[in-house]
């Protein structure tokens, strides 16, 4: 859903229906408050003549308006990345919010796209209304006020945690735009009810409807490894580490359901309240709480019928998403999650959580980096494939490859298919799940061919690519429904 094809009729009928499907997809100013909304906020309706509409919060704070208090613009779901000069312009807002561009100034943000920062500029501006350094600022403010609200860290931490610089800063830059002091907010968003209860670290994530988590939580379940990963009827829970290989630190969330909310509920250790902004973004990559499922189902037709709610299942670790994705070449599930466990019994490293089901870390790149061969080989793992994982961890180590969240994923495919042992099939699924690409297609892909009723022959293969033609920018979503139709066995099998 693109704003600029929404007209200020059609916005206001979505804030006079608190329409959810146009969440996060507009903001509404409203001129006699001053203040700017969500269009599910459930305020007395505005009259039409009072009101603006704005493509991002950022672009509404640069017209004049301060967040309403009620609906809290900063929980608005995000967006999905699609085609050509969007992507790219959204490629550079998921780098802001990841908190990946907090050491790289416009320049920098720009050659990491592949674009010049001119272009940026003028293609941000198209997209979200304002300048990558405009929206930067808002997200920072709109997060600190989201930790001052949902959270009991104390006010120096809430600045850093935000992306500021000091607390000065951020107080001097919260009476500016909004008029009062963060002090100020904590009181009045604990007395409105909107407090952190009883867990300091939980965050609301809300998404579009309609949301089928348990699907995604089958989904992850079925390739959970034991240690690292646990899943349940109602829960996900893992152990995550952020930071780099001199001050990584080790963590564990847990994501559940709030379908009376239309939210995620995601709680986080206490180790890791330093790192709240790259996780938040992380689970809502990861949940894919950003998607359209309107627009989705609307591009795929029958192939979507009956599972509208169907998400993008991401990676909290691209680089351990890259290696599984190795791992299940040419074998089932079942047999790749074997795998994957022996690699991390082998090589991961012991984590305290107080989950008895969730021990063990990931191995670091540069831990990969250094192993032979016949090291990962002696696990059952076929030696071309032992290659290919330390390969891919040297190439992250040396930053030949980069799978964060600003990375283009066609270059990533072609970094990723330069490695030997690494086709296009690995490269594909690596580009739709630890990048979030909604239009992967991994090729020669058996269940898929299985789910669209073809064979798996050269006339199979070229029936379901020009199939897939149709579904772009959304193929990877088409994806999942081809696996979907294989339910339950869900044992796929992958070729390259």
């Amino acid at each position: 859903m693109e704003f600029a094809k929404l007209s200020p009729r059609t916005c206001y009928q979505a804030l006079k229906s608190h329409d959810a499907r146009f969440d996060g997809h507009f903001f509404v100013g409203v001129s006699t408050t001053g203040v700017y909304c969500r269009p599910v906020c459930r305020v007395r309706l505005p009259r039409p003549e009072n009101c603006s509409f704005h493509p991002s919060a950022a672009a509404a704070e640069a017209a004049g308006f301060r967040p309403c208090l009620r609906c809290r613009p900063e929980l608005a779901p995000g967006f999905a990345a699609t085609e050509a000069s969007a992507k790219l312009a959204r490629a550079a807002a998921r780098m802001i919010e990841d908190g990946a561009a907090t050491e790289l100034d416009l320049a920098g943000m720009a050659r990491r796209i592949g674009v010049t920062d001119r272009h940026l500029r003028r293609i941000f501006a198209d997209e979200f209304g304002v300048s990558p350094v405009q929206y930067a600022q808002t997200h920072r403010l709109l997060l600190a006020k989201r930790l001052l609200t949902d959270t009991a860290l104390p006010v120096v931490a809430v600045a850093f945690a935000s992306g500021f610089s000091s607390a000065r800063r951020m107080n001097a830059l919260f009476a500016a735009r909004y008029g009062f002091t963060p002090t100020r907010l904590r009181r009045e968003g604990r007395e409105s009810g909107a407090g952190p209860g009883g867990d300091a670290l939980g965050f609301l994530l809300p998404y579009r409807p309609p949301y089928d988590f348990p699907r995604i939580l089958s989904f992850f379940r079925m390739r959970a490894i034991p240690g690292i990963e646990a899943v349940d009827d109602r829960a996900y829970r893992r152990v995550v580490r952020v930071g780099g290989n001199g001050g990584a630190t080790a963590g564990w969330l847990e994501v559940t359901h709030s379908p009376r909310r239309q939210a995620l509920q995601l709680r986080l250790s206490p180790s890791l309240a330093g790192a709240v902004q790259e996780l938040l973004a992380r689970t809502r990559q990861v949940f894919d709480v950003g998607a359209d499922p309107g627009e989705i189902a609307s591009a795929l037709g029958p192939m979507a019928a009956g599972a509208g709610g169907l998400r993008l299942p991401g990676a909290y670790d691209a680089f351990e998403l890259a290696l599984r994705a190795i791992l299940g070449q040419q074998v089932t599930v079942k047999a790749a999650r074997t795998l994957a466990t022996r690699f991390v019994d082998a090589f991961g490293e012991s984590v305290a959580t107080p989950f008895a089901e969730l021990t063990r870390a990931f191995p670091r790149p540069a831990r990969v980096a250094e192993l032979t061969r016949d090291e990962i080989a002696r696990l059952g793992i076929v030696g071309q494939r032992a290659e290919a994982m330390v390969a891919v961890a040297q190439a992250i180590c040396t930053g030949r490859l980069v799978l964060d969240g600003g990375a283009d994923p066609d270059r990533v495919i072609e970094a990723l298919r330069g490695i030997r042992g690494i086709g296009a099939w690995t490269a594909h699924y690596v580009a739709m799940r630890a990048l979030a690409w909604p239009d992967a297609w991994p090729p020669q892909d058996v269940a898929v061919l299985k789910g669209l009723g073809l064979s798996n022959n050269v006339a199979g293969r070229r029936a379901a690519d020009a199939l897939a033609e149709e579904w772009r920018p959304w193929r990877s979503y088409a994806v999942l429904h081809a696996w979907r139709k294989l339910e339950p066995a869900g044992a796929e099998r992958k070729t390259e």
